[in-house]
């Protein structure tokens, strides 16, 4: 069966092992659901010679794992265009307008995983389907494992994180303005970073 992410995201740099990273222990096998109030999605996009960096504040998604054969595990994630912040109020207006996300028409950004590759104990390529405003294009989370731990109240946690640079053009966020001196006021490519922390779903009752 499909497996659906809601990313965003979005969304990457080249992932590499943590130091001390522990590999993905097989009893992680299960469905892990995100902990929002844990977990960030974040991008950055050059403004002029700085770099504005934003955030969204509302998401979702799961990751089924499979301990044994982590290629035959899936991730899905939706977020929220609505929930963009950037610490500017007329800012997040523009961004929600059709000049770029075009949130009243295309109110979410979806990931679907189709494929996940193994490149060490900690690092994995996952492979999907982003949409974003409407546009569908396949992309490659390299994402890292960060670990696996018990919380207080006898739950079971684990922290996943990826990073990737995004062509905005690509998606049809084409929105600019030429400077007289040459040169655009944005830069058409947006670093986005991922960090969840992942609660294990309890097995549903008989």
């Amino acid at each position: 069966m499909k497996k659906t992410v809601s990313v965003l995201a979005v969304a990457l740099l080249a992932a590499t092992a943590r130091p001390g990273a522990a590999a993905v222990p097989a009893d992680a096998t299960g469905t892990w659901n995100v902990d929002k109030v844990h977990s960030e999605i974040g991008f950055q996009v050059r403004h002029f010679v700085s770099k504005v960096r934003g955030s969204f504040t509302d998401f979702a998604g799961s990751i089924t794992v499979d301990g044994e054969k982590p290629e035959n595990s899936s991730v899905a994630f939706t977020i929220k265009v609505a929930s963009i912040a950037t610490n500017e109020p007329k800012r997040d207006a523009h961004l929600k307008s059709p000049d770029f996300f075009d949130a009243a028409k295309y109110p979410e950004i979806r990931f679907t995983s189709k494929k996940v590759v193994k490149r060490s104990d900690t690092a994995f390529d996952v492979v999907g389907d982003l949409t974003m405003r409407g546009v569908t294009k396949e992309i490659t989370l390299p994402v890292t494992f960060v670990g696996l731990t018990k919380d207080p109240w006898g739950g079971e946690r684990a922290g996943f994180e990826t990073a990737i640079t995004l062509n905005r053009k690509d998606y049809g966020i084409n929105w600019n303005k030429a400077l007289d001196q040459g040169g655009y006021m944005l830069s058409d490519e947006v670093a986005v970073s991922i960090s969840l922390e992942m609660m294990k779903a309890k097995p549903a009752a008989k």
